[in-house]
């Protein structure tokens, strides 16, 4: 049921988050053994849709309103910096275009970063909503997303993939809050029609490109899904993401070589080496990108974090099934990017760039919710918070997702 005015749970809910701040602050504890004894047995599909339920559930924005209320950190300084940045602006005047063109490294750029950060900032005005009961935020939202329903055909291009992946991954987020916590969005059915006829169709097949790329289209298509409650492309995309993670990360349980995602082609060594940007020597977390940059390997894990929490709201807890790679993949690259030496066994003794403000999710679930220790991730999560936007799928997830028990 939607509703314009402050939810009757919130009261219960902000105490509830009162209480449980101190404990949820403190370092993650092992509650279980580090590797499962077993392989997790596959959850199954929900029989219903939970709304709002991409990214963030009702409860977790329950939790993040009661911290930001109380001024309690870090989500009062995860508050602010949203709502000091250009995507929180009332005054922001959407740039919708018919087709959007993007080639290879943005180039073209027709609409591109456009396209992403007015996705973005529909989302931030939709957390700004929320936490506020301020109808100016929501308005603001739905005069974005309703400028786009009227206007985008198309994507083309090389990038045109990725792009409708990365736009796709954050327009849904913001659609699900306005549409089941703001009083009326009359053009909600031509969003929709616009995620499904424009969006879903690119990025439904998935990609053989570097992993990042279907992890990010993944993504896009289970937040379309769940917006649209479609349960077969739901279920697609859930067996996209079953074959695309043990393909992303490796784990020594593999064997000698990272197993491969279907229809790859990837058939000889050779192959597979090359496509692991020529590492030969694999290790328990190591990522397909890792030797090309942390950032893209960053898009990856940041995707495989949010498509397994929008699972989990959903009641099909993917977690569990992907817990052990996700755990020593944030746990190696997050130990080089504190500083530990890059051995020469790994991309050559050299790693280039960082992960970005990638990590509050996928360590909440693991370490708080699950009860991993993971101390190198946390120690880089702490130290970059408040997380903000990447500026293309990415954003204030310090403030969603830190320490929410939700």
């Amino acid at each position: 049921m939607r509703t314009g005015t402050i939810p009757r749970v919130l009261g219960t809910a902000a105490a509830l988050a009162a209480l449980l701040t101190t404990a949820l602050a403190a370092p993650a504890v092992a509650e279980r053994s580090a590797t499962p004894d077993r392989a997790p047995v596959e959850a199954a599909a929900p029989a219903n849709f939970t709304h709002p339920g991409v990214l963030v559930s009702r409860p977790q924005l329950d939790f993040v309103r009661g911290r930001v209320q109380a001024g309690a950190q870090p989500w009062k300084s995860a508050y602010d910096q949203m709502m000091g940045s250009k995507y929180a602006s009332l005054t922001r005047t959407a740039k919708p275009r018919a087709v959007v063109e993007c080639g290879s490294y943005s180039n073209p750029n027709n609409g591109c970063t456009d396209e992403r950060e007015d996705a973005i900032a529909a989302y931030t005005l939709s957390l700004a909503w929320y936490i506020t009961q301020d109808s100016r935020y929501a308005q603001k939202a739905i005069q974005i997303m309703d400028a786009w329903s009227a206007v985008i055909k198309d994507h083309t291009n090389s990038n045109a993939p990725l792009q409708t992946g990365w736009a796709g991954s954050s327009w849904p987020r913001a659609a699900e809050i306005i549409k089941y916590t703001y009083s009326s969005w009359p053009g909600s059915g031509r969003f929709g029609a616009m995620l499904r006829d424009v969006y879903l169709p690119e990025v439904a097949g998935g990609s053989h490109s570097n992993g990042n790329w279907e992890l990010s289209m993944t993504e896009a298509a289970i937040g379309i899904a769940v917006f649209l409650e479609d349960r077969a492309a739901y279920d697609k995309a859930v067996g996209k993401f079953r074959g695309r993670v043990p393909a992303y990360i490796y784990v020594t349980a593999d064997g000698s070589l990272p197993k491969v995602a279907p229809g790859s082609g990837l058939d000889t060594r050779a192959k597979v080496i090359n496509y692991w940007q020529g590492q030969s020597t694999f290790m328990d977390g190591l990522s397909q990108e890792t030797c090309r940059d942390l950032t893209h390997t960053g898009y990856g894990l940041s995707a495989i974090s949010h498509i397994a929490e929008t699972s989990r709201i959903q009641g099909q807890d993917l977690y569990p099934e992907i817990a052990d790679r996700l755990r020593h993949a944030m746990g190696l690259h997050a130990k080089h990017q504190l500083g530990t030496p890059v051995p020469s066994s790994l991309c050559g003794g050299s790693l280039k760039d960082n992960l970005g403000p990638v990590t509050e999710v996928g360590f909440n679930a693991l370490a708080n919710r699950l009860g991993y220790a993971m101390t190198n991730t946390q120690t880089l999560t702490e130290r970059q918070r408040p997380a903000g936007s990447n500026n293309l799928f990415v954003a204030w997830e310090t403030l969603t997702h830190a320490n929410n028990p939700a």
